[in-house]
């Protein structure tokens, strides 16, 4: 049974750094492509960055960009998002999602869409103090 676990969260101030990671077991990670997300109280679920572990490409939501850096490690099956310069409007409940690559959608608004996915972890959480 596919499953992921995400760890990493915690409390920083703003400015400071944080490494997420979402282990996946049940599956390969190298066949899917793997997402993190974000939902803060009262707020939808926002896509914040994908990776298609079989190309390696990547793409970032505007609010992340320049800030967020999302990888790999296929030997691990785990996926991470570095995130750095953060600050309060970054706090939420980060979750990582998957989508088998073969019927992945491919469209601007399917990318960060967490309709595209299909496995979600249970989350981990991020805190920015002003």
């Amino acid at each position: 049974q596919a499953q992921l676990v995400e760890s990493g969260g915690g409390s920083v101030q703003s400015g400071g750094s944080l490494r997420l990671a979402c282990a996946a077991s049940g599956y390969t990670v190298s066949t899917h492509v793997m997402g993190w997300f974000r939902q803060a109280p009262g707020k939808e679920r926002e896509g914040v960055a994908l990776i298609d572990t079989g190309s390696g490409i990547t793409y970032y939501a505007d609010s992340v960009k320049g800030r967020f850096t999302i990888s790999q490690d296929n030997a691990k099956n785990t996926v991470y998002l570095q995130m750095s310069s953060l600050k309060p409007e970054d706090t939420a409940m980060y979750y990582c999602a998957a989508a088998a690559r073969v019927t992945f959608r491919w469209t601007l608004a399917g990318l960060l869409s967490p309709t595209s996915y299909n496995y979600w972890g249970q989350g981990t959480q991020v805190t920015v103090s002003s």
